[in-house]
């Protein structure tokens, strides 16, 4: 990256195989030096000091809206959170305008909202770095956690076999990215109709990662050293009945889980429908790992705006 340039993070791509590899060692590390701490107790080294994040949310939140926020706190800085509903994003003021008007007031801007070209406008016109709390094409913050959950459990990322179940949504989207550039092979087990973006399988099968699509769960599975699912239906989304339907294959349950390996994990992001894409003794069982996953949200977090502020 030149010197100068403002850093985004609206996908993995924006950071890249050694930037995200280097997040995910400096998470490791500060989450490990904060063991026993107060959760409001600064790291020693406050590297964002004086920095302020400013979080817009035009989607509901509660794992990203605390994470960012402690996430500053934990670096030292502080956090402003904005709710499109009670600002002027809200009442017809241009993300152009708000863009500019925020980079004059904090130091980076984290978006949290429906529609990817709305942060790739906000991203064009702001002046400071810009990272991505969710769009309907892709997670990579949540991705970022996944990563180093998984790799907290001891698995190697290249090579790693993960199995994915249910809605070919924006979370797989940035796990196809992530397989690309780490080298590892997922099997998407989907209904007809509820694929992945192509660009993003293409994506992925271009950079080494073997992908695989499936209407079989039990093909999926088998083997794999993880399972990760999501909501069936996603936010903003009308629950249709015919798309919870057509889902109903494709639960991880204890009869899935059994074909893959003996210490395999699950994942979900939450918040999870538990009885729909998960059943309640997987959920709850040993090889669960979501609350860790949701802890990591946190962690993730601090390394990803150390590097967005060219600290990592």
């Amino acid at each position: 990256m030149a010197a100068g340039t403002v850093r985004r993070f609206l996908d993995l791509s924006d950071a890249g195989g050694d930037a995200l590899a280097a997040m995910l060692s400096d998470a490791q590390d500060r989450k490990t030096a904060r063991d026993g701490w107060p959760k409001g107790r600064a790291d020693a080294d406050r590297p964002l000091a004086d920095h302020t994040l400013a979080m817009v949310f035009e989607k509901s939140s509660t794992r990203t809206r605390v994470s960012f926020d402690m996430a500053m706190r934990q670096l030292g800085g502080g956090a402003l959170i904005l709710d499109a509903g009670t600002t002027q994003l809200g009442r017809g003021e241009s993300i152009a305008d708000t863009a500019r008007v925020l980079s004059r007031m904090a130091d980076a801007v984290m978006l949290r909202t429906d529609d990817h070209a709305k942060i790739e406008e906000f991203a064009h016109y702001a002046s400071v770095p810009v990272i991505n709390g969710l769009t309907d094409k892709s997670h990579p913050c949540q991705i970022v956690a996944d990563l180093l959950t998984i790799v907290e459990r001891g698995k190697p990322l290249p090579g790693l076999e993960v199995a994915w179940f249910g809605d070919g949504n924006n979370v797989l989207h940035s796990i196809l990215e992530a397989a690309g550039i780490f080298k590892f092979n997922v099997r998407v087990a989907t209904p007809a109709g509820f694929e992945p973006d192509p660009g993003f399988v293409e994506q992925a099968r271009a950079a080494g990662a073997t992908i695989t699509l499936t209407r079989s769960a039990g093909e999926a599975a088998q083997g794999a050293d993880a399972l990760i699912t999501d909501t069936w239906v996603s936010m903003g989304q009308a629950e249709a009945q015919s798309k919870l339907t057509a889902m109903e294959p494709y639960r991880v349950d204890d009869a899935l889980l059994a074909q893959a390996k003996p210490d395999a994990i699950v994942l979900h992001c939450l918040p999870a429908h538990v009885g729909d894409e998960i059943s309640q003794s997987v959920f709850e069982g040993s090889q669960s790992v979501v609350f860790d996953e949701a802890e990591n949200r946190l962690h993730a977090q601090k390394s990803i705006l150390l590097w967005a502020f060219g600290r990592l």
